[in-house]
């Protein structure tokens, strides 16, 4: 067993939703996320977690500033994951292929992903960066449950497929961390791990 520390992203510091769209870092440095993101990692360092989880990133410029500043703690690991908004885009608007590649650069780094979007999103997210990947750590993926989320009205829809039977395809390009975000239970990760036995996968 391992304990990840989380690292959010900074828009959820703000309380509006930005966490969901990344529109912050268009008025912050990296330097300023950097400092921000510090104490956080310094408290979680310290309490001797395994690794920290960097999730729910939506933003390139984010993903830097954390890349960068794991440097300064050079005994730890971590995983990253990015939110995203689409099949290619994460929540800022950025191709997401670009985004893995800046979180490539870090040796530090035991897995890269996506995380808090729709299960169907994630497949083609993975397929559109594996082809132009530098260095092929392990996919991360832990999305939602499916439903549609609104700002003012919460919670959406149904979900059109148990997130389980996504896990065989996403496994088959790469994924090696699977689990669930928003919405998500002990059944539905009981679910994606019995499917994964059904198939002798692991």
């Amino acid at each position: 067993m391992l304990i990840a520390g989380s690292i959010g992203p900074y828009g959820a510091f703000l309380h509006d939703g930005s966490e969901y769209t990344g529109s912050y870092v268009k008025d912050m440095s990296i330097e300023e996320l950097k400092d921000w993101h510090r104490t956080q990692m310094q408290c979680l360092a310290a309490a001797g977690v395994d690794l920290f989880a960097f999730e729910t990133i939506p933003s390139l410029k984010e993903a830097e500033a954390l890349v960068q500043l794991l440097r300064e703690f050079p005994n730890n690991k971590a995983w990253l994951s990015y939110s995203c908004q689409s099949t290619s885009l994460t929540s800022f608007g950025e191709r997401f292929d670009e985004a893995v590649n800046i979180a490539e650069r870090s040796n530090q780094l035991v897995a890269i992903g996506v995380n808090c979007c729709s299960p169907a999103f994630v497949g083609p997210l993975l397929k559109s960066a594996n082809s132009k990947r530098v260095r092929k750590i392990d996919w991360i993926v832990y999305p939602n449950k499916g439903e549609n989320w609104d700002h003012k009205l919460g919670w959406q829809g149904s979900t059109d497929k148990a997130i389980s039977e996504y896990a065989l395809e996403w496994v088959q390009l790469g994924a090696r961390w699977i689990g669930g975000c928003c919405r998500t239970t002990p059944k539905d990760i009981a679910s994606i791990q019995d499917t994964l036995k059904t198939k002798n996968v692991f």
